[in-house]
């Protein structure tokens, strides 16, 4: 972040809100929404009730309250269309709502939390002086729950002396509808900055964006830790300034079926080429993309044509990219009225170490080699107007550009070969 935004954040919540917020992408339609998670009422039983029936009601109210505060626990029921897939083996950790009291993330692991409604939660980060370190956080909503366009997840990360280093938020905007969101914030380690440099202990925050009438539920968290090592020599200190910002034409050959995972942890991997799915209203699918240092990603989700029903679905469709740190990246929408419509990402850079000082979010986002994630999300409320599908996905993917060696680092990534396209990557 320049020293102008660091100032910012500072002075103003106001400021950094509005600086956060993305606007809908070339080839969408309307822009983003995304929901909280529902709050389930207790059971309560009654003095009169009989004995069997007050046992029953205690377990359903003790099992509504794990399943509310236990962390990493999925929002909805396994097999549902909105249930996520954690990391397997991810280690449970509690916010804390103070510095003070903040567990430690370490690097290169994945953490299941939990975020309340209108929660602000610190972890601890103790970093070395030349490693740049990556945190995502990525919010579950429950299914059915209510949300509003504002609302949304906010992750920073701060110093020891509550210097902002990073920020970013992420909102669910006009579809409104519940799916997982992700947001990312960074410490990095250069010689052209003056804050948040140097070895020492680091925070980070996220936070709930909540608007009044939303559910207030609380949702499930998955944090992922990232370390970055330092360069072997140092490179160009300015991201390039000319690329062709031209949208590629699309793709065509044969279709292929592949079936996207559940989450992060489970996405499916595809290259360049036609990918044909089958999505549910409410459901998310994970797709992971190899894309190498010199390359460039073009991608669009296409949904097939409904088989009864009339109106109009504002913001039904969404094709969201992370980079592979789980970084937003960029977001693309569509509206649905029945006929096959489409949501495409705008133009993007190629893959370039350098792309991180650049100004647009977009290209410092495309900072490195690796897996890129695309996600797509169907509205539950299309289920309304047009019925449960399931609705046919197609997604044109394109990675143009030969692979270019890397930018020579001088150590390993946390968790290793993070930022690198691997024979297994290529082959898979």
């Amino acid at each position: 972040m320049a020293e102008r935004e660091v100032a910012a954040e500072r002075e103003s919540a106001t400021v950094r809100e509005s600086a956060t917020v993305r606007g809908p992408a070339t080839g969408g339609g309307s822009a983003a929404g995304r929901k909280p998670v529902e709050e389930r009422p207790s059971s309560v039983g009654r003095a009169t009730t009989a004995a069997v029936v007050v046992r029953l009601a205690v377990v359903v109210a003790v099992l509504g309250l794990v399943a509310a505060l236990a962390p990493g626990m999925s929002a909805v029921a396994e097999g549902t269309p909105g249930a996520y897939a954690f990391t397997d083996g991810a280690r449970s950790v509690a916010g804390a709502t103070t510095t003070s009291g903040a567990r430690s993330l370490e690097p290169g692991r994945t953490y299941a939390s939990s975020l309340p409604v209108n929660g602000r939660l610190y972890y601890r980060l103790d970093l070395d002086a030349t490693s740049t370190a990556y945190v995502s956080a990525t919010a579950v909503p429950g299914t059915g729950s209510t949300v509003s366009a504002t609302d949304g997840l906010r992750v920073s990360v701060q110093d020891a002396q509550g210097n902002a280093c990073s920020y970013q938020a992420t909102r669910f905007g006009t579809s409104r509808s519940a799916h997982p969101i992700a947001a990312w914030g960074t410490r990095e380690a250069s010689p052209g900055r003056t804050l948040c440099q140097g070895a020492g202990t680091y925070y980070v925050l996220v936070e709930r964006i909540a608007a009044a009438g939303s559910s207030p539920g609380t949702w499930p968290l998955e944090l992922a830790t990232v370390t970055e090592p330092t360069l072997e020599r140092t490179g160009a200190t300015r991201a390039p300034q000319t690329w062709d910002s031209v949208s590629p034409e699309p793709i065509d050959g044969q279709t292929v079926d592949r079936s996207g995972g559940a989450g992060f942890a489970t996405a499916a991997t595809v290259g360049q080429g036609i990918w044909q799915d089958r999505i549910r209203p409410g459901q998310t699918l994970f797709y992971k993309i190899p894309v190498d240092w010199g390359q460039r990603l073009n991608a669009t989700a296409e949904l097939g044509g409904s088989s009864g029903g009339s109106g109009y679905a504002d913001g039904a469709l969404t094709l969201s990219l992370y980079n592979p740190v789980r970084g937003s990246v960029e977001d693309a929408y569509a509206g649905y009225s029945g006929r096959p419509t489409s949501a495409g990402l705008a133009p993007l850079p190629p893959v370039a170490y350098a792309n991180r000082y650049g100004f647009a979010d977009q290209v410092k986002a495309m900072r490195f080699a690796g897996s890129y994630y695309l996600v797509v999300h169907l509205a539950a409320q299309t289920a309304n107007t047009f019925g449960r599908g399931p609705y046919v996905l197609t997604l044109r993917v394109r990675v143009d550009g030969r692979a270019r060696p890397g930018p020579g680092y001088a150590g390993r990534s946390e968790p290793r070969n993070l930022f690198a396209v691997t024979a297994q990557d290529r082959e898979a």
